[in-house]
């Protein structure tokens, strides 16, 4: 048989996201299945420097039923990784133990850098014809990757300890957040921006790109899409005008006042507005004026990577 047929899971520090697809010898991935839940494992290591048996709980009970789906789609291999809260975690091999025992995979926790290098690779399989050089930003629930990718060259990476979840459980603490609050984000952003990329090249033409659920959902947002539809969010063009009325318009209400605000994805309310502060921060830091939205990141990357293995083997 010609066709392979891979799975990918990518167990994130807010949100755990699974794709099954084909590989045909000599053409790109065919998605089969995709799904993602915000499960928050990461909930609380930012603090405590442990992940709590509820949210462990709470993602093996999602992989079982993803082990499932995976064993009844004939899959020819599969690959699972773990990122910053797994990564952060005193007691990951705990975490790693149950995953193996009770729903049967091998998880490998990669680094920042790796995370980014594979992050890369599915933004790359999307762009539209003629980006090259790229900027992209990845806000995850405990990192931030800023990732330079030029074609023939090794992608430059830079990983910053502010994610979603960490920014929100750190500083964050009233519903509605503070001036001061902000203001405290704000300045921990910026300041932490500067210093990762104090050293990292910019080219004129280069292309800003964000990916994952930040982005993506900030994009629906702005289209006020009823329904996430990933053909509109992709390749979407997010200004930077944009991004900070839809920050203002998330910082003044609570979080039970975000819920179902049109385009803003279930269990993303209490998130979303620090991941509208770290990006639209970001971009004025780095004078960004517009995000090219891409809906493909780390789950199509992992994908991709598994692909290059079973190709060559």
């Amino acid at each position: 048989m010609n066709t392979k047929r891979l799975a990918g899971i990518d167990i994130g520090t807010l949100t755990c996201r699974l794709l099954i697809a084909d590989l045909p010898v000599n053409g790109p991935l065919k998605e089969l299945r995709s799904e993602r839940r915000i499960l928050r494992l990461g909930e609380g290591v930012d603090q405590s420097k442990r992940l709590n048996s509820a949210a462990m709980d709470r993602v093996i009970q999602c992989l079982k039923e993803w082990r499932a789906v995976i064993d009844s789609s004939c899959v020819d291999a599969c690959t699972v990784v773990a990122t910053s809260a797994v990564r952060d975690a005193a007691n990951r091999q705990e975490f790693l133990d149950r995953v193996k025992c009770e729903a049967g995979f091998e998880v490998e926790v990669i680094t920042g850098e790796e995370e980014a290098h594979r992050t890369m690779l599915g933004v790359r399989s999307g762009l539209p014809t003629g980006v090259t050089d790229v900027l992209a930003l990845d806000i995850g629930g405990g990192s931030t990757e800023f990732i330079f990718d030029r074609p023939g060259q090794s992608p430059l990476v830079r990983s910053i300890d502010i994610g979603v979840v960490r920014l929100s459980e750190r500083l964050l603490h009233h519903d509605p957040p503070t001036c001061d609050e902000i203001q405290q984000a704000r300045d921990w952003v910026r300041n932490e921006t500067q210093e990762a990329m104090a050293a990292m090249p910019r080219h004129p033409g280069q292309v800003f790109v964000g990916t994952a659920g930040t982005v993506t959902s900030l994009a629906a947002m702005a289209q006020q899409l009823p329904t996430y539809e990933p053909a509109r969010i992709h390749n979407y063009r997010l200004t930077l005008e944009t991004i900070s009325n839809l920050e203002q318009q998330l910082l003044s209400r609570t979080k039970a006042a975000r819920i179902g605000l049109p385009g803003l994805e279930k269990n993303r309310e209490d998130v979303i507005a620090s991941g509208a502060i770290i990006i639209r921060t970001v971009m004025e830091t780095l004078g960004e004026q517009e995000c090219l939205v891409s809906d493909l990141g780390l789950r199509e990357g992992v994908l991709l990577s598994l692909a290059t293995q079973v190709r060559e083997s």
